[in-house]
């Protein structure tokens, strides 16, 4: 396979882009890292699986998520004057909830919360009018929402939960392939038919899923959207552009000091390829948590944006939406002063 297309015009795009901003938001903000009294481990968005709360009483936050203060406009606007270039939104993480109005599975923020609005949408729409590339998370293997998500073959392989997929719900004879013929692919279908242009698609945790089905996915992104840039985290060879270790800061470009998650290259070696990324938090988690104060001083994440772009690293800074669909103040506060001191 042809790693990436040579006709590819987003190609020099992401290699000028540099510095973009990853949101991750959901119905685990509503719990933002405490559940009955305990805090969850350092990933908040993994609290489902850290107390195995059963879908049953997950779902029931649904019935109350109601992000009075989410406004797309307002986050683009922010990015934008932050220096950000691209903006990539958590579309469906591992809890199997989506933020937009997909057909394919009720449980998303449409049709399954008082709130009734496509996240997605909205973001689409700002995004082009404030002139800001979209790229989407879709977390492709894990889903602890459906009988039948992956994960269950590495449950022997340490998590930022209890397992990888929902074991506590389903425990029952799993079958990737029902959840991914079913979910996955037609998921994947909608959001890159619906919502404009789709810059780059950030895939996550490929435990489960075939050589073929990878090739699947990406070959249905680049036919709907030929331009998108697709990540290495959809494993097994199939992607265009590198994406390091969570927080990985390397200390020069050389081979040894990439250390790509999840063997998702497959053989692949990283000097083969000049499009890089590293996806990062500003504290420890990358769902809102109320326990996790650990925040990075905005000089030392503008010392990372700066070692990495000379480099020739994408900078991808992570913020987690409150429940009210809010930026943290501590967000706002440490992006303005890094954008202050030659964030663009």
């Amino acid at each position: 396979m042809e790693w990436r297309s040579k006709m590819n015009s987003n190609v020099e795009w992401f290699k000028n882009a540099k510095y973009g901003m990853m949101i991750h938001w959901g119905l685990y903000s509503l719990l933002a890292g405490e559940y009955k009294g305990e805090s969850s481990s350092a990933y908040a968005e993994w609290i489902q699986s850290k107390f195995q709360i059963s879908n049953d009483e997950y779902a029931k936050l649904a019935e109350v998520f109601n992000p009075i203060y989410f406004d797309a406009e307002e986050i683009v606007s922010f990015a934008k004057e932050c220096g950000m270039n691209y903006l990539v939104i958590t579309t469906k993480h591992h809890d199997g909830f989506a933020l937009y109005n997909s057909n394919v599975d009720s449980f998303n923020i449409y049709k399954a919360t008082p709130f009734k609005r496509d996240i997605l949408k909205e973001f689409s729409e700002a995004c082009k009018k404030h002139n800001l590339k979209l790229g989407i998370y879709y977390s492709q293997d894990l889903d602890w929402h459906d009988p039948n998500g992956g994960g269950y073959l590495s449950n022997d392989l340490e998590t930022a939960g209890t397992t990888w997929d929902n074991s506590w719900d389903f425990t029952q004879e799993k079958d990737f392939d029902i959840y991914y013929k079913n979910k996955v692919l037609p998921q994947i279908e909608e959001i890159m038919t619906n919502y404009g242009e789709i810059v780059t698609a950030w895939f996550d945790a490929p435990m489960t899923l075939s050589s073929e089905q990878s090739q699947e996915i990406y070959d249905t992104v680049k036919r709907l959207q030929p331009n998108c840039l697709i990540n290495s985290r959809l494993g097994n060879g199939s992607y265009d552009y590198v994406s390091l270790g969570d927080n990985e800061i390397p200390e020069s470009k050389q081979e040894n000091n990439f250390e790509v998650d999840y063997n998702a290259l497959d053989g692949f070696k990283p000097s083969e390829f000049d499009l890089y990324e590293t996806a990062a938090t500003m504290n420890d988690s990358w769902g809102f948590s109320y326990h996790d104060q650990k925040w990075k001083s905005p000089e030392k994440i503008f010392d990372y944006k700066t070692h990495l772009n000379y480099l020739g690293i994408n900078y991808l800074l992570n913020v987690g939406l409150d429940g009210l669909g809010r930026i943290p103040m501590q967000s706002i506060k440490t992006l303005k002063k890094v954008a202050e001191m030659g964030g663009e």
